[in-house]
C-alpha cells in the first residue's frame, strides 16, 4: 500500500493566500506551509539524502520538523501532495506559540499571540535577512509579539517596525550616498545621493515618537496644581512670614520651575576682589554641570516696583528694586573677577552636598531677582518696568510673583492638556483664585 504524507488537512484557513510563505495554526501547533514554484518533490528527495532547507534565509528545516512525521521506508512509493509542504515550527504555551529555537537559529525565546495572523514579512526582510536575529542581536531577554505581556511588542507598533526595513530599492540609495560623499569632491557629480537618501527615508518612516513624559502628566500636573495653591496662599498672607522662611518657600518653588538646579547654598560667603574682604550671597544655585548662579528673594511690599510718579515722563525702577539688582550685578563681579581660586575654595566648601565628582564652576554666572508685584501697574507702567527688565536681563533677570504665578498656570495647563485628568475629584486651580 501506498503511504501518503498529507501536509495540511481540508477544510484548513490560510492566513495568507497570496505567498509562498504563509502560516495557520492547527490547535497547539503553528504550521509554516511553503509553496515553492517548482513543487514540493524536490524537498523530500533533499530530506531523504538528510539535507536541510532553508527558507528566505530564516527558517532552518528538516525532516524531523514536517507537519506528518509517518515517513514510509521506499522514497519510491510516495504520493506526495506536490504543491505544498507543511512544518511545525512553534508549539502553544499559554496564550502564546513559542517557536523551536533549532529553526529559526537564535538564542533568545520568540512567542507571538495565538490568533494573531502573522506573515513572511514578520520574519524576514529584504535580501532574505532574518528580522528576528537582528532583534536578537539588541540582547532582550525574549522577543514576544502581541497579546498582553509587559514586555510584548503590540502588532500595530511590529508591523509599523517591520514596515520600516530598508526595501531594495532603498538599499540602493545608501550604496550610492556613501559612493557619492567622496566621489563628489572629486568630480563634478550634480546627483547629491545622500540628499535623496534623506528625502526618501523620511518619507516612509511615518510613524510619531512615542511622548516620554505621558505616564507622568497627571502626576506633574498635580504638583504644579499644589505649587500654584501654595503660592497664592503665601501671596495673600505674606505678613505671617518672616523672610529667610519665605525665601525657603519660594526657593523650592523655583528648584522645582528650573530642574537643571541640584543644589543649592544659603548665605555663602564669597570675597570682595576690590577691598580684599568678604561679601555674603543670599542664595547661590549649582546646576547639573557645576555652574552657579546668584538669586535674590525679597518679600512683596506694598510700594508698586516703579513709581507712581514720573521722571521725564518715565516710571523709574523701586528703590528696592534698583537697589537689589545692583547688589546682584557686584556679587556677579567679584564671582568672576574671583576665577579658578573662588572655584576650589566653593568646591572644597560644599563638596559634600554636591554630587559625587561635581565641581563648581564660576562661568559667567547669572543673576536671578524675585520681588514685588505687577497686577497693579498701569500699561505705562508695565511697559516702563518691561524696558527697565529687558535691559539687564542678559546679567539679571527681574521675576515678580506674578509672574511665578502665571508660569505655574501655564506650565500646569500644558501638563493638564494632555494629560488624562478626567477625575471627577479635579480641580482646575487656574480658576480658583
Amino acid at each position: 500500500m501506498r503511504a501518503k504524507i498529507i501536509a495540511i488537512p481540508l477544510g484548513r484557513k490560510k492566513f495568507v493566500t497570496s505567498s509562498a510563505v504563509q502560516f495557520i495554526a492547527l490547535g497547539t501547533k503553528l504550521c509554516l506551509i511553503y509553496s515553492p514554484r517548482d513543487g514540493a518533490s524536490w524537498i523530500h528527495e533533499r530530506f531523504a539524502r538528510g539535507d536541510a532547507l532553508d527558507i528566505k534565509g530564516t527558517f532552518h528545516l528538516t525532516k524531523a520538523d514536517l507537519l506528518e512525521k509517518t515517513e514510509p521506508n521506499n522514497l519510491n512509493d510516495v504520493d506526495y501532495d506536490d504543491s505544498e509542504i507543511s512544518f511545525v515550527v512553534a508549539q502553544a504555551e499559554g496564550k502564546y506559540f513559542v517557536f523551536n529555537p533549532a529553526i529559526i537559529q537564535i538564542k533568545v525565546p520568540v512567542l507571538i499571540a495565538r490568533g494573531s495572523n502573522p506573515t513572511w514579512k514578520w520574519f524576514t526582510a529584504e535580501e532574505k535577512v532574518s528580522v528576528l536575529k537582528l532583534l536578537a542581536d539588541l540582547k532582550p531577554s525574549r522577543i514576544v509579539i502581541g497579546g498582553d505581556a509587559s514586555d510584548a511588542i503590540p502588532i500595530n507598533e511590529y508591523e509599523k517596525l517591520i514596515a520600516q526595513f530598508p526595501t531594495a530599492y532603498e538599499l540602493k540609495y545608501y550604496i550610492k550616498s556613501r559612493l557619492s560623499i567622496v566621489f563628489r569632491e572629486f568630480s563634478d557629480a550634480k546627483i547629491d545621493a545622500n540628499a535623496l537618501l534623506h528625502n526618501y527615508v523620511a518619507k516612509r518612516i511615518t510613524s510619531d515618537p512615542k511622548d516620554p513624559i505621558q505616564p507622568f502628566r497627571k502626576v506633574e500636573a498635580l504638583k504644579y496644581e499644589y505649587l500654584l495653591k501654595k503660592l497664592r496662599s503665601m501671596l495673600k498672607k505674606d505678613v505671617g512670614y518672616t523672610e529667610r522662611h519665605w525665601q525657603k518657600e519660594i526657593l523650592g518653588i523655583l528648584q522645582l520651575l528650573n530642574p537643571k538646579y541640584v543644589a543649592c547654598f544659603t548665605s555663602v560667603i564669597i570675597k570682595d576682589t576690590l577691598t580684599g574682604g568678604n561679601r555674603q550671597v543670599d542664595i547661590m544655585l549649582v546646576d547639573a554641570n557645576g555652574n552657579i548662579d546668584v538669586v535674590e528673594i525679597k518679600k512683596p511690599f506694598k510700594a508698586k516696583i516703579v513709581t507712581e510718579g514720573t521722571y521725564r515722563n518715565n516710571h523709574v525702577p523701586h528703590h528696592e528694586l534698583s537697589g537689589a539688582v545692583t547688589q546682584v550685578e557686584k556679587y556677579l563681579f567679584h564671582l568672576n573677577r574671583w576665577g579658578n581660586q573662588g572655584e576650589d575654595k566653593l568646591t572644597e566648601r560644599f563638596k559634600e552636598h554636591l554630587p559625587v565628582g561635581l565641581k563648581i564652576r564660576i562661568v559667567n554666572p547669572c543673576g536671578l531677582v524675585i520681588m514685588g508685584r505687577d497686577n497693579d501697574l498701569t500699561n505705562q507702567q508695565m511697559a516702563d518696568f518691561e524696558i527697565f527688565r529687558r535691559q539687564n536681563k542678559n546679567i539679571v533677570d527681574v521675576v515678580t510673583y506674578d509672574d511665578l504665578v502665571r508660569r505655574l498656570e501655564r506650565v500646569l495647563n500644558h501638563f493638564k492638556a494632555k494629560a488624562d485628568l478626567q477625575d471627577p475629584e479635579w480641580n482646575d486651580p487656574v480658576k480658583e483664585q
